[in-house]
């Protein structure tokens, strides 16, 4: 295992020199994979089966079982780079304006306190526990954004492990499959109307399948609230990357392993994720090329997930314990119940 990750940190530090054949082996066992996910999300039925999900436990299981071949790193590390980035960057054709504004300034105040209170009480939380600063900077990113596409996209920044990301992946996995198990029944018995029950479902379960199924659990309008109340979610990950890049470069926020994060380079996905929002906004793209773009996204953020998992050991992630756990329980627990109350305030 070591001597993968060792050969992964040069061969990203070396990939403008290293021949562009050298990459097909990784980023091939990459696309196998991460298709591999796609099709099985496509013909499961199930339509909260993350495909990143299901990518990165593909790829766990093959490192597992028949180990990564070393000749693959090279391209491991162009998926876990650069892929990565332009998966986060097409996800911004999947957003309009007119989508966010249609929510109303109350629903989107909701959906942004959510956010805006979770994350530092998790970080507050995380360190009062003793959960390490770059995990506990992704249990919150996962939890108060977007799941998965928001842990790895912090992990830009907070530079954490292989099995600090998976580990946060399972997380808001778990808990995210706990509201879709609860919410629905839960929001039935408090009496939630459609519109209320989306915006709750929206500004508080983890990933955009898991928001789906949960909320179009209680109708197409309650689904549809709660889809674009996610996606606002998914809006303000721009954001919350930009204050902890902006963060680490001064020292406030965390060390990359072992190196000060004055040297975190600047996310120019995040620019390019918002000026497609904006071109989406602005112009008329053809279906069928927001089709493509939405599947490309879904391809590359699962071929950077897979690219994860060909590096992790699962026994690293039993090292961890229980306090990340722990963490991540109190992060699902206070964002359902913050966003609950707000939720209940604004539609009483």
């Amino acid at each position: 295992m070591t001597h993968i990750l060792d050969a992964l940190t040069f061969a990203t530090e070396r990939a403008r020199s290293i021949p562009v054949a050298a990459h097909i082996p990784g980023l091939a066992l990459c696309a196998a994979i991460g298709g591999a996910a796609l099709a099985i999300h496509e013909f499961s039925g199930v339509a909260a089966l993350s495909p990143m999900i299901l990518a990165i436990g593909l790829a766990v299981a093959v490192n597992t079982t028949i180990g990564t071949p070393p000749r693959a790193v090279p391209g491991i590390a162009v998926a876990l780079k650069r892929f990565l980035r332009l998966g986060i960057i097409l996800l911004g054709l999947q957003i309009t304006a007119g989508q966010i504004l249609s929510m109303g300034p109350v629903a989107l105040a909701i959906v942004s306190v959510a956010l805006a209170a979770t994350f530092p009480a998790m970080l507050l939380v995380g360190r009062l526990l003793g959960v390490e600063r770059p995990l506990r900077q992704l249990i919150a990113a996962g939890t108060s954004v977007c799941g998965a596409s928001a842990v790895i996209a912090a992990n830009t920044v907070a530079c954490g492990s292989d099995e600090d990301v998976a580990y946060a992946v399972a997380s808001v996995t778990l808990f995210g499959t706990l509201s879709m198990l609860a919410f629905p029944a839960l929001g039935a018995a408090l009496g939630l109307d459609p519109v209320a029950f989306g915006v709750w479902i929206g500004a508080t379960v983890h990933e955009v399948a898991q928001v789906a199924g949960t909320a179009f659990a209680m109708g197409d309008e309650a689904g549809q609230y709660g889809t674009v109340a996610k996606l606002w979610r998914v809006v303000l990950l721009a954001p919350l990357i930009a204050v902890l890049a902006a963060s680490a470069r001064f020292g406030r926020i965390s060390r990359a392993r072992g190196s000060v994060g004055a040297g975190v380079p600047v996310p120019w996905f995040v620019v390019g994720f918002v000026a497609l929002i904006a071109l989406n906004s602005a112009v008329s793209i053809p279906s069928a090329a927001l089709e493509v773009a939405e599947f490309a996204a879904t391809l590359f953020l699962a071929m950077a997930l897979a690219a994860m998992g060909l590096q992790i050991d699962l026994r690293a992630l039993r090292h961890r314990g229980v306090r990340p756990f722990v963490l991540a329980a109190f992060g699902w627990l206070f964002i359902s119940a913050f966003g609950l109350a707000m939720v209940s305030a604004s539609w009483v």
